[in-house]
Parts: structure tokens; C-alpha cells; sequence
């Protein structure tokens, strides 16, 4: 992927030293020190292509996020997507504990998240959890442990790839209680007031029809059932030729909506007690890239939040 990559994993210089340190990327594959390899490819790599008129948004994200699976995280050559690149492995950086890190099943983390729901979902055993956009099954598995064997998981992806990928880890893993169904989030694969809680990790911005996103997740909810997401919004609306760009959409940028249509839409959509639950910028690492890279400009309107809502 072109810079939108590199901005998402530079998170620190001591994060990229811990991830290089577990083999992501060595001189052999990126080459040279982190901060290096990030100025060179923002350098280097060409801007990227424009989506096409017309083009079905859903499918350009399911075909990025397919190479993805395939190739098990990556931060060399197509590796791309939200949080995606050389520290794939840095989790403590958007929230999760040194207890949660240990416990993730090996090949359940392909570094595409941009916060831990989990950590503001307060989930409880014998409850069942929904993951929207669940990948190779990381916060899956992580709110198994705390629904426990009473308790039921179920991750919604549809992208084919990940849902094989995600099976298989829940097979070695043992994960008895866990469950991924192949589907889209405007149509989710569950029945009505069927979960008690809902969670997401930086995949709602990728809709392209995000109203229906929380109309579904108000549908699958309980009475008095919990939505927990983490995501991305925008602090001002970017530039047409930026929404149109291919590697800023996959990157989870040019399809996130403005923080406060953001809400509104959960408000809308009939959920009460919509807040933000925590916020923090999404702008480390942009020193990495030339001056006269575009990515600069969008990733200094880019917030990142938990945001999380009742069901009445």
C-alpha cells in the first residue's frame, strides 16, 4: 500500500523497534530502520489509483482485505488496510493489555485494528458478543475468554478468505464457544434480538451504507443490549480527490464519516446513550512522510474513538 500504510503503523519509534525485533520486517523486506522505511515508500510509491466511477465499494474491500488473508498480515507489498503494516504485532498502542496480547492465538492478528473495543464493552460471562468485520478472529477470540464457556461468540466478515482464516484459528485454538459466519454488515447473519452485545474494530467506516450498519445492529441487539465500536471519523470532510482515492478507502480514511454524523446516525438509527467513550488523535507517525505527500492532509483530520450506545 502506498503511505496510507505507513502512517497507520508508524505508531512510535520504540513500537517499531519491538516490531522489527519479532521479524515483520527486517532489512530483507523493507529495508533499513522503520522510520527509513517509511520516508522511502511515501517517497517512492506511486499515489494510488482513483476508485471507478460506479465501482462497488464493497467489493475493492473485500478484494484488498482477501490478499490480506492470504498472505497472513503483512508490511511488505499488498499489505494494506486499517492498522495494517510492520507492527502488526504492537497492540499495546491502541489498547490492549500485556494479559489480552498473550492470550491471542497465534495468526489471529493481522495488525488491522485501530482500538480495542473490548476494553470499554464490559462484557459478561454467558453473554453472546457479535463482531462486525471480525478478520482472522482477534477480538473474537479475546471476548471468549470473558463470556466465557456459557457464553457464545459470533464474527460476521465477508470477506471468504478471513472467514476460512478465522475458522481454522478457532479450530487449533479450541474456541468451542466461537463461531464466524460469512456475511455483509448491512445484512447481518443473526436473528433479531439475538446479542447481547455488539463490538467492532475500525470496520463501520468501511461501509458505504452506514445508516443500515445500525439499523442491522439495533435489529440483532436485545433490549437493553451494548454497542462498542472503535473506528475512525473525520474532524472536517476531505478533499473530493482524496474520498476518491483507493488506498486512503482501504485504509480506513476516505470512506470515515465526520465525528458528529457519526453519532447521529447511531442516534437516528434508535440508540440511547450514544457517547464517546475515549478519543485520541490518529496523526503519529506523519512526520515520516514527505511534505508533499497528500496523506499528510488527511491523516490531520482523522480521530480515533470508541464510541459506544444502548439498545432500549
Amino acid at each position: 500500500m502506498s503511505g496510507t500504510r505507513d502512517v497507520h503503523t508508524a505508531v512510535s519509534e520504540e513500537q517499531g523497534a519491538a516490531g522489527k525485533s519479532r521479524g515483520c520486517c527486517g532489512d530483507d523486506c523493507c529495508g533499513g530502520s522503520d522510520a527509513e522505511v517509511l520516508t522511502v515508500a511515501a517517497a517512492k510509491k506511486p499515489e494510488s489509483a482513483a476508485v471507478e466511477p460506479g465501482a462497488d465499494v464493497r467489493a475493492v474491500v473485500r478484494e484488498k482485505y482477501g490478499a490480506i488473508a492470504a498472505k497472513g498480515g503483512t508490511c511488505c507489498d499488498e499489505g494494506t488496510g486499517c492498522g495494517c503494516g510492520c507492527v502488526t504485532d504492537a497492540l499495546d498502542s491502541i489498547g490492549y493489555t500485556t494479559e489480552q496480547m498473550a492470550a491471542i492465538p497465534e495468526g489471529a492478528n493481522l495488525g488491522l485494528g485501530c482500538g480495542n473495543p473490548l476494553a470499554y464493552a464490559s462484557a459478561r460471562p454467558g453473554e453472546t458478543v457479535l463482531d462486525l468485520g471480525s478478520g482472522a478472529g482477534i477480538d473474537c477470540f479475546l471476548a471468549a475468554r470473558e463470556v466465557g464457556p456459557t457464553g457464545r461468540v459470533i464474527g460476521v466478515d465477508m470477506t471468504p478468505a478471513m472467514i476460512e482464516k478465522a475458522r481454522a484459528n478457532a479450530t487449533k485454538g479450541g474456541y468451542a464457544n466461537v463461531e464466524f459466519r460469512l456475511g455483509e454488515i448491512e445484512h447481518l447473519p443473526v436473528a433479531d434480538a439475538s446479542v447481547d452485545l455488539v463490538i467492532s474494530n475500525c470496520v463501520i467506516n468501511l461501509s458505504p451504507d452506514k445508516p443500515r450498519v445500525f439499523r442491522e445492529v439495533l435489529r440483532a441487539l436485545k433490549p437493553g443490549g451494548r454497542i462498542v465500536v472503535s473506528d475512525l471519523v473525520l474532524t472536517r470532510p476531505l478533499p473530493p480527490e482524496l474520498k476518491q482515492r483507493v488506498d486512503l478507502l482501504v485504509g480506513c480514511v476516505a470512506g470515515a464519516s465526520l465525528k458528529e454524523d457519526y453519532l447521529r446516525l447511531m442516534r437516528e438509527a434508535g440508540f440511547t446513550g450514544v457517547e464517546i467513550a475515549a478519543e485520541s488523535g490518529y496523526e503519529v507517525g506523519i512526520e515520516n512522510l514527505t511534505q508533499d505527500r497528500a496523506e499528510r492532509e488527511a491523516f490531520a483530520m482523522v480521530r480515533s474513538v470508541k464510541v459506544r450506545a444502548t439498545r432500549p
